[in-house]
C-alpha cells in the first residue's frame, strides 16, 4: 500500500525554494538538478513540479511530461559528457529502493568501463556540481 506524499520530503523542499540546487532545465511541469550525491558525474534528477510520491501514484499527464523532460536532459547530459550510454532510473517505494518519496527519475552519463560510486556516497563539490549544470545547460541549447 502507498502511504501518503509528504511535503516536507527534500524534492518538495527545493520546489519550494527552500533548499537550493543545482537547476539544469525547468519548465511549468517539471524540474531537472544535479544530485548532491552523484553517482558517476553528470548525474541529474528529473522531478514533476506536482506533488506525487512515485510512479504509482502520478497520473498519466504528469508522467508524461516527466518522462518527456527526462529524455530531453538525457540527450543533453549524453552530449555533454560525451558519453558511451546513459542510465535513466526510476524507484518507487522503500522495496523499490526509493529513498526520496517524490517521484523521480536519475539521469546518469555513462562511460564504458566505468563503474558508478558506491553507496553512501558522498556530497559533491558545489563548485564542479555547478559546472556540471552549466555543461548540461549549454548541451539543451
Amino acid at each position: 500500500m502507498t502511504e501518503a506524499y509528504d511535503d516536507m520530503n527534500v524534492f518538495a523542499k527545493i520546489l519550494g525554494g527552500q533548499i537550493p540546487a543545482h537547476r539544469v532545465y525547468e519548465d511549468d511541469l517539471t524540474l531537472a538538478f544535479m544530485d548532491v550525491m552523484p553517482a558517476a558525474d553528470g548525474h541529474v534528477l528529473v522531478i514533476p513540479k506536482a506533488n506525487y510520491r512515485n510512479i504509482l501514484d502520478c497520473p498519466d499527464d504528469v508522467l508524461q511530461a516527466t518522462i518527456v523532460t527526462t529524455r530531453k536532459v538525457a540527450i543533453a547530459a549524453h552530449k555533454a559528457f560525451i558519453a558511451d550510454g546513459i542510465t535513466v532510473a526510476q524507484y518507487s517505494e522503500k522495496a523499490g529502493g526509493q529513498e526520496v518519496f517524490h517521484l523521480h527519475f536519475h539521469i546518469i552519463p555513462r562511460q564504458m568501463g566505468e563503474h558508478l560510486r558506491p553507496l553512501p556516497r558522498p556530497f559533491a563539490d558545489q563548485a564542479l556540481l555547478a559546472k556540471h549544470a552549466e555543461m548540461i545547460r549549454k548541451a539543451l541549447d
